[in-house]
């Protein structure tokens, strides 16, 4: 089979939506497909990706990565987007590999730099399937990033919705989705081609073979002995949406009870921001935080595994990868039971869900937690027979029997 994929974003940048597109080209390749992936041009933000350019070209065999012209995306200054200088460019690179399905990760940020939605015209007259992949709740992000009154937010979620997110994911022969939650969430917005399946998943061998290192943390990264305290990590953007406001607050009240005398250690693997309010406040409350920066995908499992628990206070992830990385690794989950997170986490079996801004029951759960060695390795070793059901290959052979599908019904239709 041949894929072309158009992804609003690629590596060294570090999200959800690269490290599935990275995971999915690896399996890709295994299985003997041939594959194009067109990406964002980083060359712009090369002080921040020197290594940059080891992600284009022929990456992996059969794989060939384009980088497409890019602009900033959002003011963040880690972020590029493909830009409307790149229609012509993408429509050739397609036409050339003559693909034999069209996959879309991201259309609605993508339309937003290009000012079309990507690929659909061309496949419709070259008679191409088309699908797209809904990965990231853009809709709910407008209140974190526009510097607009409360009530001016709702209409322009509206506008958005009906303008953007409808136009653009309509317009592909299915948009898929890889939570229940988010399925149900799309379809009430008015997507009607929404698909949902297992298109998403982790590598349980990768975060599940990490032997343990008695002085990790002073060896790899330089920071004091923490064997004492409890490790508390986040994995992410160092941004409102990921709950920041939420978590500040709430650990602001953090005083240990009961059988807890370890003092907190939080430890953040991301860049962003809210990187100096975010070190500021939690020392005003007498937490330690360490930052650690972005960290490449391959350090993540040893991160996870020398921590106690993986905390994330985002309300408005599709799926949450972190927390299904978390329990490949082997240690709880502590996050909202909001999202794509009510389908990743299995509360009280791989981790625990608090009630979405709820600064007491966030507590109460990190104390029970903090309290309890025992229900933390319960929930880990659970943790990790579920994301062990959940692997790429699993979530790669689904996405080609999909597109498969797509590609029969397209033959099977033609004059």
């Amino acid at each position: 089979m041949k894929i072309s994929i158009v992804t609003s974003g690629f590596l060294p940048v570090i999200d959800g939506v690269t490290v599935t597109v990275a995971e999915r080209i690896k399996r890709l390749s295994t299985l003997g497909h041939s594959v194009q992936v067109l990406c964002p041009d980083y060359q712009a933000i090369a002080t921040v990706y020197p290594n940059w350019q080891d992600y284009v070209g022929n990456l992996l065999p059969g794989v060939q990565v384009v980088s497409l012209p890019s602009e900033p995306f959002m003011g963040v200054e880690f972020e590029r987007n493909i830009s409307g200088k790149a229609g012509s460019a993408l429509e050739a690179a397609i036409q050339s590999f003559q693909p034999d399905i069209i996959h879309v990760d991201e259309p609605d940020r993508i339309f937003l730099g290009l000012g079309s939605i990507p690929a659909v015209k061309l496949a419709k007259r070259d008679r191409i399937p088309c699908v797209s992949f809904y990965h990231t709740n853009f809709l709910e992000y407008m209140e974190d990033f526009l510097p607009l009154p409360t009530g001016a937010i709702a209409p322009l979620r509206w506008l958005a919705k009906h303008f953007i997110t409808r136009r653009v994911y309509n317009a592909y022969d299915a948009t898929l989705v890889a939570s229940p939650t988010t399925l149900h969430k799309v379809q009430h917005w008015g997507l009607h081609n929404a698909v949902y399946g297992p298109f998403l998943g982790v590598d349980p061998v990768a975060f599940g073979k990490v032997m343990q290192e008695s002085n990790f943390w002073q060896t790899h990264y330089g920071l004091p002995d923490l064997s004492n305290s409890l490790k508390l990590l986040f994995l992410g953007r160092l941004t409102p949406d990921k709950g920041w406001g939420f978590l500040l607050k709430a650990l602001s009240g953090w005083e240990p009870q009961g059988a807890s005398t370890r003092k907190l250690a939080v430890i953040i693997a991301g860049d962003g921001e809210l990187k100096q309010k975010i070190g500021d406040r939690l020392q005003q409350s007498g937490i330690a935080v360490y930052f650690l920066g972005r960290v490449p995908p391959e350090q993540v499992p040893a991160l996870l595994a020398h921590s106690d628990i993986h905390v994330s206070a985002s309300r408005k992830e599709t799926w949450g990868l972190t927390a299904l990385e978390a329990s490949a690794a082997g240690i709880p989950v502590l996050a909202p039971r909001a999202g794509g997170f009510i389908d990743s986490v299995q509360d009280e079996k791989t981790g625990l869900l608090f009630e979405p801004e709820n600064s007491k029951n966030f507590l109460t759960k990190l104390q029970r937690l903090a309290d309890d060695p025992a229900l933390r390795h319960a929930l880990g070793q659970q943790g990790r027979h579920y994301a062990n059901e959940l692997n790429w290959d699993r979530a790669v052979d689904a996405l080609v029997q999909f597109w498969q599908s797509r590609i029969d019904a397209y033959a099977t239709s033609r004059p």
